[in-house]
């Protein structure tokens, strides 16, 4: 007898099932899949200023790996409220070294061949990225503030993420107004959809996410981890990143970031019952046993991928 609740989160699985990268094949629905998030900033909300030096990236890169990173997510333009932006050069000039020395490898680090995802809103970046070795693009702005960027993806033939915000991660804090938030947030990735098929991507190339505490409040991130199969049912892959955000520092009344793992911990168990896909997490070492029982309860499948 199945004993999982009768909920819209129970069928897990998508019409486009499967995406492979590398010698990783993401098959969607059968197990969560977990992005490391790499930020080669100085002033990230979580861990700025850690993995801001070659040697620094490289090792956090191969931890992150070794732990069980799915996919790596480098990044280098701050996106945290309040992040002032950066040029295009510094913005290249953070992630393409990185990126190359992860793939040729270096005196002190071996190659990787894990899937890299380049966290840009920028055409220009992403070609570059591409160019040195990252598989995917994850645009915070759903290719919004570049009118390149679903060109340019589509010219080289990669997947792309599209997530949910408004504003820019200056202003976004003061655009928290929403008439009907969930329907709202999927309106805006429709739209998005459509126009990344429009500009030539593949529908099976596209990932989407609701963007929690991009233009959010408190409540909203909250509401959004409980209605996610409202996203789900557009029938894309869904990335959630809750990771250390600042909705769970308010329940747990911890200022700081790198302490809110445990509460993270709860936020992807109710992700993966919404149906997330994919995590993007700082704390993969710890997390990746989370979402393994998470998995086995949720998505029995998974077992069988082992």
């Amino acid at each position: 007898m199945d004993y999982r609740p009768v909920s819209a989160s129970t069928d897990l699985s998508l019409p486009s099932s499967s995406l492979v990268i590398r010698d990783t094949n993401f098959q969607w629905g059968c197990r969560t899949y977990l992005m490391g998030v790499l930020n080669v900033t100085p002033d990230s909300f979580s861990d700025g200023g850690r993995f801001n030096t070659l040697e620094t990236a490289l090792a956090q890169a191969h931890r992150l790996a070794s732990a069980g990173a799915d996919v790596l997510d480098i990044g280098g333009q701050s996106t945290r409220p309040q992040s002032e932006e950066i040029s295009v050069t510094e913005e290249l000039n953070r992630v393409v070294p990185v990126i190359e020395a992860l793939r040729t490898g270096n005196a002190d680090f071996v190659s990787l061949h894990i899937p890299i995802s380049i966290d840009t809103t920028r055409a220009a970046v992403a070609q570059a990225a591409i160019d040195a070795g990252a598989d995917w693009v994850n645009d915070i702005s759903g290719a919004v503030f570049d009118a390149e960027m679903l060109p340019t993806v589509a010219k080289l033939g990669v997947p792309i993420v599209l997530m949910h915000m408004r504003g820019t991660p200056k202003t976004m804090q003061q655009l928290t107004q929403y008439q009907d938030l969930m329907g709202e947030i999927r309106q805006f990735l429709q739209e998005r959809i459509e126009a990344a098929v429009a500009a030539g991507i593949d529908r099976t190339q596209i990932l989407i996410d609701p963007g929690i505490g991009f233009a959010k409040t408190y409540a909203q991130n909250l509401a959004i981890l409980r209605h996610l199969p409202t996203l789900r049912s557009l029938g894309y892959p869904l990335l959630v990143g809750p990771s250390r955000k600042s909705f769970i520092g308010q329940i747990l009344q911890q200022p700081e970031p790198e302490k809110r793992v445990w509460g993270t911990a709860a936020a992807c168990c109710a992700a993966i019952v919404g149906g997330a896909d994919v995590l993007r997490l700082h704390d993969v070492q710890e997390l990746r046993d989370v979402c393994q029982v998470a998995d086995a309860i949720w998505r029995p499948n998974s077992l069988d991928l082992e």
